[in-house]
Formats: C-alpha cells, sequence, structure tokens
C-alpha cells in the first residue's frame, strides 16, 4: 500500500552557496514551506537575491517505510530546480508553482544526501520574468516521499494523481467517467472503483481502468449556495490484496457563459462578482501553512464573494481544495504574463499541461487561463500562434471547460488575439491609471455592442490605499476615502451590468512587487481590500460586503480618519440592510435608505463627536474630532518623490500640474504646450511613424485613459518608462507656464 512521508523538517539551507558534496554543518537550518526572500521581496528597491540556492537533507533508507519505489514530491519550487541524490542529478524541472515528482528508488542508499538546487534567477525560458508581483525564491511548499509497490497509479505524469474524473450531468442522473493509468501492472491485477457521497455511503461501483457509473437523484454542485462533493476512491487489487489506492473528490454539475446572460450554473445564471488573489503574506512571503489559506478564505467567504481568480500561477492544491468546499467559482491560469517571450514556448506548454492535469478533478474550476497581459506591447504571430497552441492543448485536455484570458486595457477590440479563447476578461484602471472612473462601465457596453457574442469580464480593476486620509479624495492620493470612491462607482457600474460573465478585483489582499516604489511604503502592491498582514480590512472590503453578503452589518467608514478641519463632514455608512440611522453625540442626525447599500450623511463637526451607525439590531462606532490645520500624519509623502502634488501652486481658474490632462488638452494653448514636450519626450520618430509613448500605440481608448491622469501623475509615470526624466526645476517651470493658461469651464 502507498504511504506519504512528509519531508518537510530538519533541512540545510545554503542562500547563493554552491552545490554541497556533504551535509553542510554551518548552513542554516529550516522547516518547510521556506522563501529566501520573504523580507527581501518584500522592501522595495526590487534589489532580492535571486539565483540559486540549495536546500539539504539527509535521511536513512531505513527510516522509510519499505517499498518497491521511492519518489520524492515537491508541490512549489520556485522558479527551476535540479534534485540530487548522493551526488547523482536525478531530474531538473522548470515551472515554480507546480507540483512534481522525481523517481529515487536506482539512486537510493541505505544512507542519502539529499540535495535539491533551486533557481530563480532570471532567464529567457521560463514564465514568468516580467510582473508585477515578487518572484519569491525557495521550496515554499509541502515536500514528501511517496512509497508505492511496483505496480502502482501514475506518479510520472505531470504531477496528476493518476485519475480522472469527468461527471456528465443531465435531469436528476450523472454519468460519470472513471479513468486511472497504472505505472508497471500485472496480470491479475484490476482497478476497482468506489463512489461514495457526501456522508460516505456507496453510491457506485465499477471495475477496469477505465468504466462508467450513473448517480441516481445526483446532488448538484452548486456554488456556494450547496457546495456538493462525491469522492471516487480507486484501488489496484491483486486478488484480495489492495496493492495502491488514490482518491479525489468531485462535484456533479453544469455550467455555461452567456455573452448576454453571464454564467449560468446549473441552469440557473449566478452572477460571478468576486475577488483575485496572490498567495503571499508579509514576513512569509510564498512559503503560507494551511491556516494562512483557510484565514484568506475565511476572509474572501465574509466579503460575500462568489468567484475567485487565482492570479497569476497555479495555486496550493490545499486552496483549491477549499475552493471545492467552499463553493468558489475558479478561473485558474498560468504566469504567461507581461512580456511574450519566443524562447520560452515550451515552457508554457508544459505548464498548462501541470495545470490541467493536476486540477482536472476540481469542481469549483470553469475557465482555464491563457496568459495575463501578455499583449501589453501588441500582438505578434509569435504570440497569436503561442495562444492558438494553449488554447487547442486546453480543448484537447479538458472538453468539459472553457478557455480565457486577461487583456490589458492598451489591447484593441479588434486585436486577433481575442478571438482565440472562449470568453475574454479585460484588466481596466480607468479612474486609477488615468482614465475616470465612470468609463467603466461604458467602455464595456462599447465592447459588448462591438462584439455581442464574445462574453466579457472584468479581471482586474481597483487602486491603492494605505493609512491616509482626506475630506476631498483625489485620484492617486492613496488614500482610504479614494479607494472607497473608487470602488463605490465601480461596484455600481459592474455589478449592474448582467452581461459580464465575472467581475474580480485586484486585489483581495495587498502583496509583494518588491519593484513598487508607491503610496509611501516601498514594495507591495496596496490595491488590497485587506492589508498584507491580513490585519485590517479596508472600508472598500465592506463596500462589497454591502453587496455580496447575507450576513447582516453595519459598518462606518473611515474610523482612522480622526481629525478633520472642515466644519462639517461627510459619514459614509455601508451596510445591506435597508435602512441606517445615524447618531452623533447620541443625538440623531436622520435615517436613511440606499438601495446600492451606501449611506452618506452630513453632520457638523464640532469638538469631539461620538458617531454611532445603527441599521436593525447592528451597531458601528467611531469618532470625530474637529481641529484648525490638517494633520499632516494623515497626507502621503512619497519617498523619493521630485515633487508632490500638494507642493504645487495653483491660481484660481488656471491650469496647473495637477489639472487633468484633458483638461489641459482641451485648450489650444496647452495643446501646443505639450506637442511641444511630446515632441521632446519621443525623441527621433520617423516621419510617418505612429507616436508610441511609453511604448503603447495612440488609440482613442488610451487617449481617454491618459486624459485622466494629472500631467503630474503622467510625468512621473512617464519618466519611469521612457528616457525621459524630470526635475523638480523642470516641474515647476512648467507649472508656471501653465498657470498661464486659462482653465476650462465646467
Amino acid at each position: 500500500m502507498r504511504t506519504v512521508l512528509n519531508f518537510n523538517a530538519a533541512w540545510a539551507f545554503g542562500k547563493g552557496t554552491a552545490l554541497p558534496t556533504a551535509m553542510p554543518t554551518d548552513w542554516e537550518q529550516v522547516n518547510l514551506p521556506h522563501s529566501w526572500n520573504a523580507i527581501d521581496g518584500q522592501d522595495g528597491g526590487n534589489d532580492y537575491f535571486r539565483g540559486t540556492s540549495h536546500y539539504a537533507k539527509t535521511f536513512a533508507k531505513s527510516e522509510l517505510p519499505e517499498a518497491a519505489q521511492y519518489y520524492l514530491e515537491l508541490r512549489g519550487a520556485n522558479s527551476s530546480a535540479d534534485v540530487y541524490l548522493n551526488g547523482k542529478l536525478l531530474a531538473h524541472h522548470d515551472g515554480g508553482y507546480s507540483t512534481w515528482r522525481v523517481n529515487m528508488t536506482e539512486a537510493m542508499a541505505e544512507e542519502n544526501l539529499l540535495v535539491v538546487a533551486v533557481d530563480n534567477a532570471a532567464n529567457e525560458t521560463v514564465y514568468p520574468q516580467m510582473a508585477d508581483f515578487t518572484f519569491y525564491g525557495g521550496l515554499y511548499r509541502d515536500v514528501n516521499v511517496i512509497c508505492v509497490a511496483s505496480s502502482h497509479f501514475d506518479l510520472d505524469y505531470f504531477g496528476g494523481c493518476g485519475m480522472m474524473v469527468t461527471p456528465a450531468v443531465e435531469g436528476d442522473k450523472a454519468t460519470v467517467a472513471l479513468e486511472s493509468w497504472v505505472t508497471g501492472v500485472k496480470d491479475g491485477q484490476t482497478v476497482r472503483y468506489t463512489v461514495t457521497d457526501a456522508a460516505g455511503a456507496v453510491v457506485a461501483t465499477a471495475e477496469g481502468q477505465k468504466a462508467e457509473v450513473v448517480i441516481e437523484n445526483v446532488h448538484r454542485w452548486h456554488g456556494r449556495k450547496d457546495p456538493y462533493l462525491y469522492t471516487a476512491k480507486a484501488e489496484l487489487v491483486e486478488g484480495d490484496t489492495v496493492v495502491d489506492t488514490v482518491s479525489t473528490r468531485f462535484g456533479c454539475r453544469t455550467f455555461e457563459i452567456d455573452a448576454n446572460r453571464g454564467f449560468i450554473l446549473n441552469g440557473e445564471e449566478y452572477p460571478l462578482r468576486g475577488v483575485s488573489r496572490h498567495q503571499d503574506r508579509w514576513g512569509i512571503g510564498n512559503a503560507l501553512l494551511p491556516e494562512h489559506h483557510t484565514e484568506d478564505m475565511d476572509l474572501i467567504c465574509e466579503v460575500g464573494a462568489t468567484t475567485i481568480r487565482l492570479a497569476h500561477y497555479q495555486h496550493d492544491q490545499f486552496f483549491y481544495d477549499l475552493c471545492d468546499e467552499r463553493g468558489m467559482v475558479i478561473w485558474a491560469e498560468i504566469p504567461y504574463i507581461s512580456k511574450h517571450m519566443p524562447t520560452a514556448r515550451e515552457n508554457t506548454i508544459s505548464q498548462m499541461k501541470e495545470l490541467v492535469v493536476q486540477n482536472y478533478n476540481h469542481p469549483s474550476i470553469v475557465v482555464w487561463g491563457l496568459s495575463n497581459e501578455i499583449s501589453i506591447g501588441g500582438s505578434d504571430e509569435d504570440l497569436l500562434e503561442n495562444h492558438r497552441i494553449l488554447n487547442d492543448l486546453c480543448h484537447e485536455m479538458d472538453k468539459t471547460r472553457l478557455t480565457t484570458i486577461a487583456a490589458v486595457s492598451m489591447c484593441k477590440m479588434d486585436d486577433p488575439y481575442l478571438q482565440i479563447p472562449d470568453v475574454v476578461s479585460y484588466n481596466h484602471y480607468f479612474g486609477w491609471y488615468g482614465g475616470d472612473t465612470s468609463m467603466n462601465g461604458p467602455w464595456f457596453d462599447k465592447f459588448h455592442a462591438t462584439h455581442p457574442t464574445i462574453p466579457i469580464g472584468c479581471s482586474e480593476y481597483g487602486c491603492e490605499a494605505l493609512n491616509w486620509h482626506t475630506s476631498d479624495p483625489r485620484q492617486g492620493d492613496y488614500t482610504e476615502e479614494y479607494q472607497s470612491f473608487y470602488h463605490e462607482e465601480l461596484i455600481r457600474q459592474l455589478f449592474t451590468r448582467k452581461y459580464m460573465w465575472a467581475t474580480h478585483v485586484w486585489n483581495m489582499f495587498d502583496f509583494g512587487a518588491d519593484a513598487r516604489a508607491e503610496g509611501g511604503e516601498n514594495g507591495q502592491n496596496h490595491k488590497g481590500l485587506v492589508t498584507f498582514d491580513r490585519k485590517y480590512k479596508k472600508d472598500s472590503f465592506y463596500a462589497y460586503k454591502a453587496w455580496l453578503s447575507d450576513e447582516p452589518f453595519v459598518h462606518l467608514c473611515s474610523k482612522r480618519y480622526i481629525d478633520r478641519v472642515e466644519d462639517v463632514t461627510k459619514v459614509t455608512v455601508y451596510s445591506n440592510l435597508p435602512e441606517v440611522e445615524l447618531f452623533a453625540n447620541g443625538v440623531s442626525v436622520g435615517k436613511k435608505s440606499a438601495e446600492d447599500h451606501f449611506f452618506y450623511f452630513e453632520v457638523a463637526n464640532v469638538g469631539e463627536t461620538k458617531l454611532e451607525a445603527v441599521a436593525g439590531e447592528y451597531r458601528d462606532e467611531s469618532v470625530i474630532r474637529k481641529v484648525d490645520t490638517f494633520n499632516e500624519e494623515y497626507r502621503l509623502k512619497e519617498v523619493g518623490a521630485i515633487l508632490n502634488w500638494f507642493d504645487i501652486e495653483e491660481k484660481e481658474g488656471r491650469l496647473s500640474l495637477n489639472s487633468k490632462m484633458s483638461d489641459v488638452i482641451s485648450t489650444v494653448r496647452g495643446k501646443l504646450l505639450f506637442a511641444k514636450l511630446m515632441g521632446k519626450m519621443l525623441g527621433g520618430k520617423k516621419k510617418g511613424e505612429k507616436a508610441k509613448p511609453m511604448g503603447f500605440e495612440m488609440t482613442p481608448e488610451l487617449m481617454a485613459m491618459m486624459g485622466g491622469f494629472t500631467v503630474l501623475r503622467l510625468l512621473t509615470m512617464a519618466g519611469g518608462m521612457m528616457d525621459a526624466k524630470f526635475t523638480k526645476e523642470d516641474l515647476l517651470a512648467l507649472n508656471r507656464k501653465l498657470s498661464r493658461i486659462k482653465a476650462p469651464k465646467k
């Protein structure tokens, strides 16, 4: 019988070391899971260690159960790895997010030195290489030894379990195809299947490596409403002896994605409104424990999400299991992201095969993601061919699911790349990276009208917020108040468009992105609804809870924003109950109803005021305090910023660096000023060649998006993406020129 031994304990770790020939005595002692970038991958500077490190462990064969074959199972080694046993190279693997196995049997001695060399250095053959997240190095998931007989369910095929379950549901009956693969099968051996329900009762049995069973009165897996799971067990038997066994849970459900009706589960319209998830944590990196995964799922369930986009790579099997159990509808994808590399096509294929094989039996997964923002620099034929290969591969390996992509705003609606997958989603940040929040819904309406047969969704949208606060939220200020405003607007626009097959907030949690220097805290992307350490739910978390959750609650926003200078202040309350009453120092300010779940009050700001929001039996409290001058602790001062927006002199009725680009170029003098400036920035553009500032073709959509940036923000971004650096003196000189131009009347 199969035995699985956890091999996480007592490894020696050498960062950037040479391959050891004996057990190192001076290396750091670690237990797995482990990442060497848990700190330097989150502190900013884009200087985290990327290279080869080694993990070494000794073990005696006598410590293992007696077996014919011994496999080492690695569930996550980022991003490439080599396994050595007693100095012999046994295997190499490229791809940092999937399970893979190595047969150690022939190289095993009585006493053994096991070494795993893990490499997360930059290269041109393994994805990802360019993306807005940290590529943590390490053995950051479980390592096991699997002990099996010479005849056993396959352990060598792309990390799968050796068993595939395919339910087909019609009416109240499910026909379930069962298939398994056996290595070293002998005469007289056969496969025996047993299917049990959630209570453990046997509902069907069958024999043979390929078999089919029928479940009468099938209990369907129905998302969060009823995530019912069956279990299929396969036993390799020889006479009365069970030689090997594997099991998997599965769910019986139907789904379709309609270009007009959105997502349909078991014949019922089932709106997919949810979040994206990165797997890392503050001070831990990717080396999560089961309790971390469970806490993440608990928070996602609390917000009321029905779907998760598991970005941008294969996640831990423990989390996919949680998705099955909790009824989440899942988008699973490979890290084919941002930068297409013609030299890495084979790696996209192998990572996709691993993703599909290892996750085929999860009922939660409905789409395979081919790529993310891969056309950011445009689509060439090699990129298109790579996508066609992946799309065909997914359909060949799995005839039950659909394919999708996450396209970026700059990708034109007529790009041939959009015609390849079954469904499409876009990453849009109108209202954060340029544009205006009001542009989001109309953009999707235009796409839907242009491509009425292509299901369209929103795979990313969001904005960053830290512990900065204001009563006058502005795009790009990183305040919790602007993030709340942004998500209120996006919820109203996206959730009311029935045709959108899925929407995924970017992101559920803040995450590590060591190259980032934004918001006053470098090394992180702060678009999460929850902080990196999972300790604080930002106000926008409750905006979604108000729309998506059935759990009654009331939430007062801006609790961390106490000192306020205005005489009358706006107070926002979120609740999924129909009516909210607000009290100020025990006196009712009034009752409000709000179909959109967002309740707005105005409160006189005098002295110190205790606020209490009441909705039915639910209450929430906060405090505000009148001050004469703005508390600078609430205001972002960007580290290393050439010029902060609040340091810019503004003249009434005139343009400034804080004006939106759309306002500037709507004036004749402003347009001429920026035509001259752009000419200098673009340098040696050939006659007749299209302008491509920051590498993007100037489409009407991109122009509209750029129009939403303030001049300062656009030039700051341009300085980071083009060979165009601006000094403080340059910017102040430009501000003086702008201040001579009348601002357009609103």
